[in-house]
C-alpha cells in the first residue's frame, strides 16, 4: 500500500524520508514521456553504475531506489563546480561497487526534474530512497565532505531496508516487478492524483478513514494531497514576502511552512510554526497547532525532524 508520495515505498507507519518532494506527477509525465522516446539511449556510462537520466528514464530509478539508493547528480556542462562534484560521485559510485547507483542529471536538458527537486542551480545532489528525496547537499565541497554524504545517506538506507546491491542477480527487474494491488479507496485517491484532482483524492482518503480509522496510510494520505492543493496555486515570492510582512497572520505563516515542506526545508517549516504557536493564542494558537499535526503526517511520524518538533511545540503549548 502506498500514499501518493510512495508508490513502491515503505508503509508511512515507518518511512523517514518523506516531506521534501512529492515524485509521483514527475513520474507521470515521464511514464507518458517514454512512449515517444523510448527508442532514444543514453549516451554510454564509463561505469555500470553510472547513468545518464531523462525524464523518459527516470520512472525506472525510482522503481530501482528500494533496491539500492539513487543518487542524483543535477549538473550543468558549463559549471565547474560540477565537474568537480561529478568526479567525485563517479570514483565513489565505481568504489561502492554496486551498493548505489549514481544518476547524472543535465539541469538545463531535464527541467522537470530539476523542477522535482527544487533544484535552484548546479551543483544539487539529492538521493532517492524507497522512491522518496533524500537532500544532500548544493555547491561544491571539499571531497571528504562528500563521501562523508555518501557514508551518512548509506547509514538512512540501511535503517529504511534498502540494502541491496545491483550486482546481485536475485535482486527483481524494476521494470519487472509488479507492486501489490492498493485497495481500492486508495487506489480511487491515486487515480485522483494523477489527474491533479487533489480534492477527489482526499475525499477518497476520508472515506477510507472513516471505513478504517486506524488506516494510517490513508491518514499519511490525506495530509499529503492537501499539502498538495494548497500549494499548488500559491506564488513563492509573494507568499514569502506576506510571511515576512505579517508574522501575526496565522495564514501567512502556515502558507510560507506549506512551501517550506514541499520545498525540503522541513525544519524551517516547524520550528516557524511552533515559533507562531509560542506567541499566540486562542483560535489561530488551534489552527496552527493542528497544521503542525498535520505536516507531521506528511513528513513521517517517525522522522528524527518530527520528533524534536514534537518536543519544541510541547515547549509552545505549556
Amino acid at each position: 500500500m502506498s500514499t501518493p508520495a510512495q508508490r513502491g515505498g515503505m508503509p508511512p507507519s515507518s518511512m523517514n524520508l518523506r516531506g521534501a518532494v512529492d515524485l509521483s506527477a514527475l513520474k507521470a509525465r515521464a511514464d507518458a514521456a517514454a512512449r515517444p522516446a523510448s527508442a532514444r539511449a543514453a549516451a554510454p556510462a564509463p561505469s555500470p553504475y553510472i547513468v545518464e537520466v531523462t525524464e523518459a528514464t527516470f520512472p525506472q530509478l525510482v522503481q530501482l531506489s528500494s533496491q539500492v539508493p539513487v543518487v542524483v547528480n543535477l549538473r550543468a556542462e558549463w559549471s565547474d563546480q560540477s565537474a568537480q562534484v561529478t568526479s567525485v560521485l563517479e570514483a565513489a559510485a565505481v568504489e561502492f561497487d554496486g551498493r548505489i547507483l549514481l544518476a547524472n542529471v543535465d539541469l538545463q536538458a531535464q527541467p522537470q526534474i530539476a523542477q522535482a527537486f527544487q533544484a535552484q542551480g548546479a551543483p544539487t545532489v539529492v538521493a532517492v530512497v524507497k522512491g522518496q528525496p533524500v537532500p544532500l547537499f548544493e555547491g561544491a565541497l571539499p571531497d571528504q565532505q562528500i563521501l562523508a554524504y555518501l557514508d551518512e545517506l548509506m547509514k538512512v538506507a540501511e535503517a529504511n531496508g534498502v540494502t541491496g546491491t545491483l550486482n546481485d542477480g536475485s535482486q527483481p527487474s524494476p521494470v519487472e516487478a509488479e507492486e501489490p494491488p492498493l485497495p481500492p479507496l486508495h487506489q480511487e485517491a491515486f487515480d485522483a492524483i494523477e489527474q491533479g484532482d487533489f480534492a477527489a483524492a482526499a475525499a477518497a482518503y476520508r472515506r477510507a478513514l472513516a471505513e478504517q480509522p486506524a488506516d494510517a496510510e490513508a491518514k499519511a494520505g490525506l495530509a499529503q494531497v492537501e499539502l498538495m492543493d494548497r500549494v499548488q496555486h500559491l506564488e513563492a515570492d509573494r507568499t514569502r514576502q506576506r510571511g515576512a510582512d505579517e508574522p501575526e497572520s496565522v495564514e501567512a505563516q502556515l502558507a510560507v511552512a506549506d512551501l517550506d515542506v514541499t520545498g525540503g526545508h522541513v525544519e524551517d517549516a516547524f520550528s516557524r510554526i511552533t515559533g507562531f504557536i509560542a506567541r499566540s493564542a486562542g483560535e489561530d494558537r488551534e489552527t496552527a497547532r493542528k497544521r503542525l499535526l498535520d505536516l507531521f503526517d506528511v513528513v513521517g511520524v517517525t522522522d528524527p525532524r518530527v520528533t524534536a518538533a514534537r518536543s519544541a511545540l510541547a515547549r509552545a503549548l505549556f
